[in-house]
């Protein structure tokens, strides 16, 4: 029994069948579509709308997992209006197509029926191929691979595969069972997962690589770091990701937030983390932010997704420290300012801050949950030799291959801030086609 007064059913309902049909009708079927050219994977937006206007939903799906094998994902969480939807064109005289919802009614569909059969690929290369990480880009790489014909083997650290769509992506956004259906799909194409295995503790980098034809790097990002504030100890300390992976996994037994909860950070992460907050009983979010509001990293809709779900903000407020003797009993906080900058054009996210003289004022709440960013990993990087600047590798832009042949990186790990589901699936299927044309090129086919 989830400890809730909203529950973590899914927010958005589908659509029926009667909304669909008459939703895919409005579309116009451009020939030259921007709502493709506008989606990362290349999803032939119209021929699938189409489908579902004719009432061939399974031709639908078919479309649609053909580019994009987390379609599923994608038709839940994608950012559409500034995506497929946003380059609508019916948007010049009505409003957009539901581009989104109406690839999950497909994808359901499948789910629900069965996993389309997809066009088999006309070139077949034998290439060994290992993946380390199984989040989206992974999955994207190793489908799009094993399609081509190649042995695939996928390295996981943790007990299920999924990365962000199973551990990072709150319940009544994406539910579980949508990301392990996912992976089962890639699982049914002939790629083998290895669980509990962490690369760079339990078998080095250098033997993983030498195992493999060609090495995937998708190992994405690590965990929050540490505010290095006193008070961060205390019992009712939360880090985001690990919270929302509990509530994830239906571990609510170990989640006690009390009544008042306060969350640092104003990301996607931290609006996930409050709504989770507000879902588990918590009567009084406040998400506290260090700049204005013109600075947020977060969507504009998932803002208004909080604000509707009554989670409170307050911005220019840092936290200096984290108070109570064994529990958390409140922050102490100060207010902030934007300094004075000499870097003309420089974003407000980027501007330096000062803070206020004379302007500490303390709140009380019982848990603090942590929402500031994740860590990036530089083992992999340093293990094998890998150019890499901060901890970013670095690739070539069109086929994501590093410094060292034969090894890619893809994912997360290479992501600035506002990083997608859809967006990394389409750098696994880049670095995959270029795995299969030096293949193919060399005769391996």
């Amino acid at each position: 029994m989830i400890p809730t007064h909203l529950g973590f059913e899914e927010v958005m309902a589908p659509m029926s069948w009667q909304e669909a049909r008459d939703e895919a009708l409005r579309c116009y079927y451009c020939y030259d579509a921007p709502c493709m050219s506008h989606c990362p994977t290349g999803i032939n937006v119209p021929e699938f709308i189409r489908h579902i206007a004719e009432g061939h939903l399974q031709g639908a799906a078919r479309v649609i997992f053909d580019d994009n094998i987390l379609g599923s994902t994608c038709a839940r969480i994608c950012p559409t209006e500034v995506l497929c939807e946003g380059a609508c064109v019916r948007t010049k005289d009505s409003r957009a197509v539901s581009i989104g919802r109406l690839q999950r009614v497909a994808t359901d569909y499948a789910m629900n029926q069965g996993f389309p059969v997809l066009p088999a690929k006309s070139v077949k290369v034998h290439a060994n191929v290992g993946i380390v990480g199984s989040g989206p880009a992974a999955l994207a790489a190793a489908a799009e691979l094993r399609r081509y014909g190649c042995e695939v083997m996928i390295y996981e650290a943790r007990e299920q595969a999924g990365g962000l769509d199973t551990y990072g992506i709150v319940e009544f956004r994406e539910p579980l069972a949508v990301s392990q259906w996912e992976v089962q799909q890639v699982q049914a194409l002939g790629v083998q997962f290895h669980y509990g295995i962490n690369v760079g503790r339990d078998v080095s980098w250098e033997e993983v690589k030498s195992r493999h034809d060609v090495l995937i790097i998708a190992v994405g990002l690590g965990p929050v770091p540490a505010l290095g504030i006193p008070g961060e100890e205390l019992r009712g300390v939360y880090n985001a990701l690990e919270l929302i992976a509990l509530t994830k996994m239906g571990d609510y037994e170990a989640i006690d937030l009390g009544s008042r909860v306060v969350v640092i950070g104003a990301g996607n992460t931290a609006v996930d983390a409050a709504t989770c907050a507000k879902r588990l009983g918590a009567t009084e979010v406040t998400i506290l932010y260090r700049r204005g509001e013109e600075a947020m990293p977060a969507y504009a809709y998932e803002y208004e997704f909080a604000k509707h779900e009554g989670v409170n903000y307050k911005w220019w407020t840092v936290v200096t420290a984290i108070l109570g003797d064994n529990r958390v009993k409140g922050v102490h906080c100060k207010q902030s300012a934007l300094a004075p900058s000499d870097v003309p054009g420089r974003s407000l996210r980027h501007q330096p801050l000062v803070i206020k003289e004379n302007s500490d004022f303390e709140m009380p709440c019982d848990s603090v949950i942590i929402a500031t960013g994740q860590s990036r990993f530089s083992s992999p990087w340093l293990a094998l030799g890998i150019q890499q600047e901060n901890h970013v590798p670095t690739v070539n832009p069109l086929t994501f291959e590093t410094s060292v042949s034969r090894v890619y990186a893809i994912g997360d790990c290479l992501a600035p801030q506002e990083a997608t589901v859809v967006s990394a699936v389409q750098q696994g299927k880049q670095a995959a086609q270029d795995i299969v044309k030096r293949y193919a090129k060399e005769g391996n086919v």
